[in-house]
């Protein structure tokens, strides 16, 4: 019971130097809520971002037409050829006349026009659609596959796909650059906001240490009151970034400009926003009044 009374009286006096040095506390949880904002953005982007991903893998498919009049032998043989690349994940072969009838049924305007060609005289091509492990590499796939003997054209939407993937990985960087820069900035203010706590107080640690006071019981309240800060900082964030998160994806229905960027739910997102924020304002808050603790207060 003793070592509880004790506590609550650290925690007790922590909140009062929260409160005894309010313009620098202000700073302190003000600095902690922009950071982790910043953070919960990136948690937000960084789930899109690989959800946009997991979605090309499992989608965006290299279309290979081949030469028209190929032999059977020779699909087997480019089937044989795609196969032993490193990067792909399966194959599938369509025939021409399984893609005029796939057209047929999608497009009811060209049946009319279709229906008039039989298996000789299909204009279409047989096709190999071909996913891959990897879509970052995927353009040196399609480069290798076009090379191949009885390939006539290689597709997968080059270009677009390769842009959109890199124009995300750098803002996901970016943010985490700035992230980690606002989060060592806001543990230098904690430590401050520590530091001038520790000196205002000399006098009150000075009598503690006469009647015999342990070093832990001098040293908490200054702990705890970095981890209030911190505590303190991430509720704001926390609100910011799930019903703010939640109105942008119930305002742009689900998808992002398009339906081939499908945003994650919120469903998803809210409890490891909630859990990441909170944990992370405590630990910067902990190990901003540890390094001031151990730093200016000599025990």
């Amino acid at each position: 019971m003793k070592a509880f009374r004790i506590l609550a009286s650290n925690i007790s006096e922590s909140f009062k130097g929260v409160f005894r040095n309010f313009s620098l506390s202000l700073a302190s949880i003000s600095c902690i809520t922009i950071t982790l904002v910043l953070v919960g953005f990136s948690i937000i982007l960084s789930y899109n971002v690989n959800n946009f991903t997991s979605t090309i893998e499992k989608d965006l498919t290299i279309v290979v037409f081949l030469d028209r009049g190929v032999t059977q032998e020779q699909i087997d043989e480019v089937k044989t050829k795609i196969d032993s690349l490193s990067n792909v994940k399966s194959i599938k072969f369509n025939s021409k006349n399984q893609v005029k009838e796939e057209m047929q049924e999608e497009f009811s305007k060209l049946d009319g026009i279709l229906e008039q060609y039989n298996e000789e005289t299909n204009p279409l091509q047989d096709t190999y659609l071909v996913k891959v492990e990897d879509i970052n590499t995927i353009g040196d796939t399609a480069d290798s596959i076009s090379k191949f003997e009885n390939v006539d054209i290689v597709k997968y939407g080059e270009g677009s796909v390769e842009e959109l993937v890199k124009i995300f990985d750098i803002v996901k960087k970016i943010t985490y650059i700035v992230v980690i820069a606002l989060v060592l900035v806001t543990a230098f203010l904690i430590s401050n906001t520590i530091k001038i706590t520790i000196q205002s107080r000399k006098r009150e640690i000075e009598i503690r240490r006469l009647v015999g006071a342990s070093n832990a019981f001098i040293k908490q309240p200054f702990f705890f009151e970095g981890i209030i800060l911190g505590f303190i900082g991430a509720f704001l964030p926390v609100i910011i970034c799930c019903v703010g998160y939640n109105y942008l994806y119930q305002k742009l229905g689900g998808q992002l400009f398009t339906a081939i960027i499908p945003l994650v739910k919120p469903s998803s997102l809210i409890y490891v926003v909630v859990l990441v924020l909170i944990a992370l304002g405590v630990l910067v808050g902990a190990f901003g009044s540890y390094r001031a603790v151990r730093k200016h207060l000599k025990i």
